[in-house]
C-alpha cells in the first residue's frame, strides 16, 4: 500500500527532497498556492508512494541569472536529490543576450551536479517578438544543455494549454488553476523516470 510505504520511509529518516527553481508558472502566480502544479506534484509523489518532499524555490518574474545567484544557497540548504529548472521564459521575453541565458543554465546545472543531484530541465517557448532566429535559438538552447550535460528536458510545458483561453489567466500568459494538472501531467512521465534511476 503506498500510505505505509511512504510511512515507511518517512520512519527511516528524512525524506529526499525536489527543489523547484522557477518563475512564476512554477510560482503560481494568480492562483492559490495549492492549485499549483507544484503543490499537485507532491500529491501525486505521496500517492504513488515516492517518498520526496518537494520544495518550491521559484519566483515570479525570475530569470536565469536571478535563479543562479540564488541556486547554491538553496542546494545548501535543502540539499536536494533532484533539482527541476523551470526558467527561461523571462530572459526571453525581456530579449536577452542567447549566449548569458546559456551560460547561466550551464552554472546552475554545474552546481547541481556539484552538488550531486539529479537536474530535470524543462523547456520554454517564447512568442516571436525578436523575430523568429532569436525564437528558435532560444527553444535550441535547452537540447544543448541536455546534451552536454546528460540531463533529461521536458518539451511542450505550456503548449497543451497557451492557446486555450479556458485554460489560461485574463493576462495571456499565465495558466489559471484548471490548467495545473495539465502541466504536472506533461512533466510526470519525465520526472518519475529519474525517481525510478
Amino acid at each position: 500500500m503506498p500510505g505505509v510505504f511512504v510511512q515507511a520511509a518517512a520512519d527511516a529518516g528524512p525524506q529526499p527532497v525536489i527543489l523547484i527553481v522557477g518563475d512564476s508558472l512554477s510560482a503560481g502566480y494568480g492562483i492559490s498556492v495549492d492549485t499549483t502544479w507544484v503543490a499537485l506534484l507532491q500529491k501525486r509523489l505521496s500517492r504513488e508512494g515516492y517518498g520526496y518532499r518537494v520544495v518550491n524555490a521559484s519566483v515570479s518574474g525570475e530569470t536565469t541569472g536571478g535563479a543562479r545567484t540564488r541556486l547554491g544557497r538553496a542546494l545548501e540548504l535543502h540539499k536536494p536529490a533532484l533539482v527541476i529548472l523551470e526558467l527561461g521564459g523571462n530572459d526571453g521575453l525581456r530579449g536577452l543576450p542567447l549566449k548569458q541565458v546559456q551560460g547561466n543554465f550551464a552554472a546552475m546545472l554545474e552546481q547541481v551536479r556539484a552538488a550531486k543531484a539529479q537536474s530535470v530541465l524543462i523547456a520554454m517557448r517564447i512568442p516571436s517578438n525578436y523575430g523568429p532566429a532569436y525564437t528558435e535559438r532560444f527553444h535550441a538552447i535547452y537540447g544543448e544543455l541536455a546534451k552536454i550535460y546528460s540531463v533529461p528536458v521536458v518539451d511542450g510545458f505550456m503548449e497543451s494549454v497557451a492557446l486555450n483561453d479556458k485554460l489560461m489567466q485574463a493576462d495571456g500568459i499565465h495558466p489559471n488553476a484548471q490548467a495545473q494538472p495539465i502541466l504536472l501531467d506533461v512533466i510526470w512521465p519525465t520526472l518519475e523516470r529519474q525517481l525510478k534511476k
